[in-house]
Order: C-alpha cells, then structure tokens, then sequence
C-alpha cells in the first residue's frame, strides 16, 4: 500500500463526498473525485493511496468497502484494477480483476455499500 499524505480537511471531504454518492445512490468517477478534493501532485496517486486506507479501515471493521464507489469513466463503469487488487489483498475479492466475476462483485458490493449506515465515528480515525 501507498504512503498517503493528505490533511485532516482532504480526509473529511473524501469521506463527505463518498458519503454523499452513498446517500443519493450514485458512483463518482476518478477524476470528478480529483476534480472536487484538490489533492496534492502528484493527485491520482494521493487519492489512489487514500482509498486503498480507507477500504483497509472499512474491511478492518467488517463494513462493505466505500471506495467501490468510485469508478474510471471508460465503457466498463468499474474500479481500476488496482482497485480489484488491493480488494484482493484484503481478502474481499478473489478471482480475474477484468472480467465478469470482477464486475458481478462490483455490482454486489456497491449495492451492500449503499444499504449500509457507517457509524459517524469513522470520520476522526484518521488522524
């Protein structure tokens, strides 16, 4: 996993705005996610960083994994593959990370992330 610096407020707004897309039942692209947070250069690698941290502290606490909600912008509507592979790693996802099983847990687990409630607390974890 990636070193990640990002300040305390950079943290907050990305959990803000993945719990916003949560609520209304949407997914963000990358690069609106970029777009929104101005996260330091180099920025895809910072925010990369941050939600591979922040699907470690979601699988930690058993909760379904907030950074599914964030998807490329191409044909697929799917995670990058690293994604698949961190989600792999953490013992959630196992299998192709660019095929249909990829894209059926996908789906699955955006569906447990938008009916699930995150305890307000998860916010000050951080640091």
């Amino acid at each position: 996993m990636s070193q990640v610096r990002i300040s305390r407020q950079q943290w907050q707004n990305l959990l803000a705005e993945l719990d916003l897309a949560r609520r209304q039942r949407h997914l963000l692209t990358y690069r609106a996610l970029l777009e929104r947070l101005q996260l330091p250069s180099p920025a895809m690698q910072t925010l990369t960083a941050a939600l591979e941290y922040l699907a470690l502290l979601d699988a930690r606490a058993e909760q379904p994994l907030r950074s599914s909600l964030v998807i490329s912008q191409g044909a697929s509507r799917l995670p990058r593959t690293g994604f698949f592979e961190c989600v792999e790693r953490l013992g959630r996802f196992s299998g192709p990370v660019d095929g249909m099983e990829a894209a059926s847990w996908h789906a699955s687990e955006v569906v447990r992330v938008f009916e699930f409630s995150y305890p307000e607390t998860t916010a000050t974890q951080r640091g």
